[in-house]
């Protein structure tokens, strides 16, 4: 039975590589943290520690990495919601500022901190420099724009239908 609590620290071990490769079947950051907590339970073992503190120091790290440091992770590495606008929908609708004189041709506008080419909505349309307008549509790297309208919403993301 000496043996036996000489080599505690294998046995937690052995459970981390378990929780590890459940970890990596399943991908939900449950397992990753109590990979964690058996490996400090090891350690607390490999120190001479009694069972009851190495299970003491399983369920006290499990429980901090799962309700601290899981949420966090989970929203670092999760895609964003569905009803969050990303990439050029980001855009839409969005106030600008314009940088340089434009017409339905030519023209600059800041958007979100970042500089667009852009062309008027409206062909009889000019922006001077300093205008305020409204992000319409992104045609490939341009940016069309019209005045601004506090009335303005911008069009959803469905195809109109026929």
């Amino acid at each position: 039975m000496e043996w036996l609590r000489e080599f505690q620290w294998l046995g937690w071990v052995a459970a981390a590589l378990i929780l590890g490769l459940i970890e990596v079947a399943s991908l939900d950051l449950v397992f990753v943290m109590l990979t964690i907590a058996a490996l400090g339970a090891a350690s607390v073992a490999l120190a001479g520690g009694s069972l009851v503190v190495q299970v003491l120091v399983f369920v006290g790290i499990s429980a901090l990495l799962l309700i601290v440091v899981r949420p966090i992770a989970l929203r670092k590495l999760r895609p964003a919601a569905a009803t969050e606008l990303t990439n050029v929908a980001a855009y839409i609708g969005r106030q600008g500022e314009i940088l340089e004189i434009t017409t339905n041709r030519t023209g600059l506008v800041k958007v979100i901190g970042e500089d667009w080419s852009a062309r008027s909505v409206d062909p009889e349309r000019t922006f001077q420099v300093g205008d305020i307008v409204r992000v319409v549509r992104i045609d490939g790297a341009t940016a069309v724009v019209d005045a601004d309208h506090d009335e303005f919403t911008p069009p959803s993301e469905e195809a109109p239908n026929a």
